[in-house]
């Protein structure tokens, strides 16, 4: 072995970067070996057609914690995010709803479909507040570990004090949001169908999943407990792409003499004695170190880079099982113009064009879709996120011009009929780029180039296994102190001083920076004397 260190980085994406910051401001010698080359994992900005950049994978901001901002000082580095005037927009076939904006506008909008549904927003929208404030509390705290002995009861009982606090109506919405469908949560609140769409939506969002599957109300919950410039839910976009806090965070960790290698794939964690040795890389070098922090995900990391011989047997059927696949069909699109709405008529920007523009148009669309990806790999009427940066960023490309980011669901990770994503890919791409111009009739014309990203192709580029964009699905089993699995909820993995830092790991997915600060604060315990004494 040539170099030895005190932690190994396994995967430069914004988690790992997190981690290997905390363990490097507290003195540790860190490496992080990123097989890409460009640091930042699936949060980069990266030109995709001459003279139009775009977020590659990731593509807009909400879920980074303040916390994390703060440490890493990355206003300071640049670090800035533009609000969006609105959440989102859905046109519909003959109409359309806008959401957000202010309580009063939003509900003006809904009483446009229904009065009574107008009436019941704020409450559903406090309701819904209380239980997001559960997850912000938990975001930055160690599950405790299933089996852990008393540091674990001590965790378990101060993680569920707040929960217990709270009110009797406040629990009943907690266990409606961990058990039920966005579909049959919803209907407590709501009745028009536009309006139960319009938060439906996030249910399905990375969720490979219909409205109606049981579980699906809490994906919808994951996407409202984030904050944008200290207002909570608030959704952005991050000046020069989500890249733009990537490098912010790699210059941060370089000031604290965190070394950075790219095109350094990892092919195997060494051991020795039952413990971590150090990595072996593709390019056959071997770098020693008692700690390696694993930022990618479970499945990618215990099944081809940890010998089936050093994890318990248990341990390897549970996560041979653990369930990946987010649905997620990605593309990067330069356009000449924006798109014109028949709903919404007009190509110069507007309101609608900043938001997010969803093209859910119903709950049974949304159902539907699943049901299709099931039968036949894909959905005939899919689903389509589309932002569109250059409405408030226009550095990403030639003046005059645009760019799309569409982000959509559902496609299924393995295509049922054995054939690979390879041979579908483009005439998956021509029918999101028709299921938009349904809406905007400009659009396709418009078009000037595409990037594709199946989800095979987010598998190989990102390392993301079935394309899942959260490291593994996000329901009850997979969740909390259960992610990835029971006594492994603690950052901790099998083997002594194998720790995990990415999504596959509490709080679950999206740029969270969450995972890399807890797995850090864990393994800077672990060392310390108490750690030592008490762990």
């Amino acid at each position: 072995m040539t170099k030895r260190y005190d932690a190994l980085i396994i995967g430069g994406g914004h988690n790992g970067l997190v981690c290997a910051f905390y363990l490097a401001r507290a003195g540790l010698k860190v490496r992080v070996l990123e097989r890409r080359h460009i640091v930042g994992g699936a949060a980069v900005t990266e030109e995709f057609h001459p003279g139009f950049r775009n977020s590659t994978a990731s593509y807009t901001v909400s879920l980074l914690r303040p916390q994390v901002i703060a440490d890493m000082k990355l206003h300071e580095r640049g670090f800035r995010i533009i609000e969006r005037t609105i959440s989102n927009f859905f046109p519909f076939p003959d109409t359309y709803l806008t959401l957000g904006g202010g309580t009063a506008r939003t509900q003006a909008q809904f009483a446009r479909f229904s009065q009574k549904d107008a009436d019941a927003y704020p409450a559903y929208d406090a309701a819904l507040e209380k239980v997001a404030q559960v997850l912000r509390d938990l975001a930055l705290k160690t599950p405790p570990n299933v089996g852990g002995g008393l540091r674990a009861l001590v965790a378990g009982a101060a993680q569920g004090w707040p929960i217990g606090k709270m009110g009797i109506e406040a629990q009943r919405d907690l266990l409606d949001v961990f058990t039920k469908s966005a579909r049959d949560f919803l209907d407590g609140w709501f009745e028009d169908d536009h309006v139960k769409s319009a938060f439906a939506f996030d249910a399905v969002v990375g969720n490979y999943a219909g409205v109606s599957t049981p579980g699906s109300a809490y994906v919808l919950l994951h996407h409202v407990f984030g904050e944008v410039n200290g207002k909570f839910g608030a959704w952005g976009h991050s000046v020069g792409g989500m890249g733009a806090i990537t490098q912010a965070m790699a210059h941060a960790c370089q000031e604290v003499g965190v070394e950075i290698s790219l095109e350094a794939p990892v092919a195997k964690l060494l051991t020795e004695g039952g413990k971590v040795a150090g990595v072996w890389l593709d390019s056959g070098e071997e770098i020693a170190a008692k700690i390696v922090a694993a930022n990618v995900g479970p499945a990618l990391l215990y099944r081809q880079m940890v010998d089936p011989a050093d994890m318990p047997a248990d341990f390897k059927r549970r996560i041979d099982n653990f369930k990946t696949g987010s649905g997620t069909f990605r593309m990067n699109v330069a356009l000449s113009e924006l798109p014109d709405f028949t709903v919404f008529p007009g190509k110069e920007k507007a309101e609608h064009h900043t938001a997010g523009i969803i093209i859910a148009p119903g709950m049974q669309y949304m159902d539907q879709a699943f049901i299709d990806a099931q039968q036949y790999g894909w959905s005939k009427k899919p689903i389509v996120e589309m932002k569109l940066p250059t409405t408030v960023d226009d550095s990403l490309a030639p003046p005059g011009m645009h760019i799309a980011s569409l982000f959509c669901q559902q496609f299924a990770p393995t295509l049922p009929d054995g054939r690979s994503w390879d041979d579908c890919r483009e005439e998956v791409a021509d029918l999101i780029i028709n299921t938009v111009t349904d809406h905007a009739p400009n659009f396709k014309a418009s078009v000037i180039a595409r990037q594709i990203h199946s989800p095979l192709d987010l598998e190989r580029k990102f390392g993301l296994i079935g394309g899942d964009i959260f490291h593994g699905t996000m329901g009850l089993d997979q969740l909390w102190a259960a992610r990835p699995m029971l006594g492994h909820g603690d950052y901790r993995g099998p083997i002594a001083g194998l720790y995990m830092c990415g999504s596959g790991t509490h709080p679950g997915g999206g740029v969270t920076g969450a995972p890399g600060h807890n797995a850090a604060h864990e393994i800077l315990r672990d060392r310390s004397v108490l750690g030592r004494l008490f762990g």
